[in-house]
């Protein structure tokens, strides 16, 4: 009998083969699966996938497609790329480069002609340059994985979308990966790609979901796991399968299961806040956290602070940290719930701050990310709406110690 242990079970930051959690669409009996295969088969189609983040969308096309079909290129990947076909080229290792002889002309001497011919060069090298891309894709049954596309510059989005319009009929598959409040409108508002696009919308993930990660995990660790810590364990994850996995393999460390697995029980939840603190210990948010709390340079003016019901005091941007990470925990959360949230934080006896003071801090806090670097960049408002775009971050307020 195969004896697993818990970092070959639960595994957060690549295929989890014995924790993978199928899941079906809302109002239909078709899983992501069964819908992204279809999607593939479709000829002449672009795939767009919009999801929240950490949601598996990236692990679903591996189950789909398989690890050693895909090629996997972000949205970062374009910011200084002057040529789409050049980026693709450089991850699968193919050269463009044309056998054609330059010749070059001598300025006055009748140059017109020679430069006519290098621009008919150029434009030939670069078809054939991409033609060369889809053939290889084509005969080594490729598929190009194109996440957090909303990273790439707006024009290089535009120029992408340009250039897979042609491509997919050509039987090019690609996939295109964003978040939901950072739809990629290049794609999915592009009217030359009208009607030969396949949406697949991935929902949240629902703790019955979550906590089957759980209880499959440590079934396979020869345990079982009561199911209202499963679902304690799934609330905290914040709808992240890649947390839930980390947390998991945390609380398998600390209950020392691969030495000692016959003795091994989940009894308290004393014990999962403990793995819950576990997982955080090498989350790299603690400057993260100090710098956002910090807020703007105040240039010498002395801030208000507030006078909390702990009987500590903090201004407004440590109250908007603090209040990001109260219970329920939501990784996304209205103005309207700030203020509420910053409310609970401060006695009675204090004054609160209003409703556009609050909106005002989010958006220097906002600014402060948007001029950093792209770790600090952890959550995003956007239509009166906090969005938090790493769930491992509003975990670490949480749970870890800063």
């Amino acid at each position: 009998m195969l004896v697993l242990k818990s970092y070959e079970v639960f595994i957060p930051g690549a295929f989890p083969t014995y924790t993978y959690v199928s899941r079906n669409t809302p109002d239909t009996s078709y899983s992501y699966e069964f819908r992204l295969a279809q999607s593939l088969k479709t000829i002449g189609y672009l795939t767009s996938i919009i999801g929240p983040s950490k949601t598996g969308k990236t692990v679903l096309c591996e189950k789909v497609i398989g690890q050693d079909k895909i090629v996997d290129l972000t949205g970062n990947d374009f910011k200084h790329s002057e040529d789409f076909w050049v980026t693709v080229a450089k991850k699968v290792g193919l050269s463009l480069e044309s056998n054609h002889t330059e010749r070059r002309g001598i300025e006055g001497e009748g140059t017109t002609g020679l430069i006519e011919k290098k621009s008919t060069a150029i434009t030939e090298s670069f078809r054939s340059g991409k033609d060369k891309i889809i053939q290889f894709f084509n005969e080594n049954d490729l598929v190009l994985v194109l996440d957090d596309f909303h990273y790439a510059p707006e024009d290089m989005q535009l120029e992408m979308a340009y250039q897979l319009k042609d491509a997919i009929r050509k039987q090019f598959r690609t996939i295109v990966i964003s978040l939901p409040h950072r739809a990629d409108d290049a794609i999915r508002k592009n009217p030359d790609l009208s009607g030969r696009l396949n949406l697949i919308n991935i929902e949240p993930w629902q703790l019955d979901e979550l906590s089957e990660i759980a209880t499959t995990g440590f079934q396979s660790l020869g345990m079982n796991i009561d199911l209202s810590y499963a679902k304690d364990i799934a609330l905290e994850s914040l709808a992240s399968p890649q947390l839930m996995q980390s947390i998991c393999l945390n609380l398998a460390i600390q209950l020392d299961v691969d030495h000692n697995r016959e003795n091994a029980q989940i009894t308290s939840k004393t014990q999962l806040e403990e793995a819950y603190k576990m997982t955080t210990i090498n989350l790299s948010y603690k400057d993260v956290v100090r710098k956002l709390k910090a807020g703007p340079n105040p240039r010498g003016q002395q801030r208000k602070t507030y006078k909390l019901v702990t009987g500590e005091n903090a201004d407004i941007y440590e109250l908007l940290i603090k209040a990001i990470s109260l219970n329920p925990p939501k990784i996304s959360i209205s103005i309207e719930d700030m203020k509420k949230r910053i409310d609970e934080l401060i006695s009675d006896g204090d004054d609160k701050p209003d409703k556009p003071k609050v909106k005002s801090a989010i958006e220097q806090v906002q600014s402060i990310m948007q001029n950093s670097e792209s770790i600090y960049q952890v959550f995003e408002y956007k239509d009166e709406e906090i969005y938090i775009l790493e769930p491992h971050f509003l975990f670490y307020l949480r749970w870890g110690i800063h």
